[in-house]
């Protein structure tokens, strides 16, 4: 997935949760909703000397998996006389890389680590099942989510945390069954509610508290316009 991609999946994200246009760059968009996300890191491919992503840059030395070659000799080293457990631990650190960019029957990735059966993926970690997502961290079957992490069943989402089948939302957590809120937190079943947490069951909500479609729709408005403001 090119960065160009990767701006356009975001720009499409943003117009359907706040039916505006995204202002933002692909790195003004992570620093401001992707900032407290475990993202991937760029290192450099030590046999190679490109530059690859990873999830965790312990170790010193990495090579990107679509360049292992498959042929397991490659990768054995000519038996050394061993005296030591220094002996041992010298030729581990010789022998031992750490894989990056790992992608297992996922397509059109990029910038990516531990990511399985997706496609479209952008600088995230441990995606499964799941299409069109960007800076994210553990998500699962899921589509069009940016800057989540810890998340199933999410579809046009930004920034959901430990929650599950959230639709068109910005800035859910510990909830579910979620539509078209902003600001939610610990409920489950609301629709059009915004800045509301431990509540179930309620529509045209904001900071727990009832109000008529037509007040509900004013603020909306003006929530949406903040969120997206620089």
């Amino acid at each position: 997935m090119t960065d160009p991609e990767a701006k356009e999946l975001i720009d499409k994200i943003v117009g359907q949760i706040f039916g505006l246009q995204n202002p933002f760059t692909l790195d003004e968009f992570a620093a401001k909703f992707a900032f407290d996300i475990r993202l991937t890191s760029e290192v450099t491919d030590s046999k190679t000397g490109e530059s690859t992503w990873v999830q965790s840059t312990q170790g010193n030395k990495f090579i990107k998996f679509a360049n292992l070659t498959g042929n397991i000799e490659d990768s054995m080293q000519p038996a050394e006389q061993l005296n030591s457990m220094d002996d041992i631990l010298r030729l581990w650190q010789k022998a031992s890389f750490s894989c990056t960019e790992r992608y297992l029957d996922s397509d059109n990735v990029s910038k990516s680590d531990a990511i399985y059966g997706s496609r479209n993926v952008y600088r995230s970690i441990d995606v499964s099942g799941s299409n069109n997502i960007a800076f994210c961290d553990t998500v699962q079957n899921s589509e069009f989510v940016a800057a989540s992490q810890r998340s199933q069943g999410n579809v046009y989402s930004m920034r959901i945390d430990d929650s599950g089948n959230v639709s068109n939302s910005f800035q859910v957590t510990w909830s579910k069954n979620i539509s078209n809120c902003f600001f939610v937190r610990d409920s489950s079943d609301l629709s059009d509610c915004m800045f509301s947490s431990q509540i179930e069951g309620k529509r045209f909500c904001i900071a727990n508290m009832q109000y008529t479609e037509e007040e509900y729709r004013k603020w909306e408005k003006i929530v949406k316009a903040w969120i997206l403001s620089n």
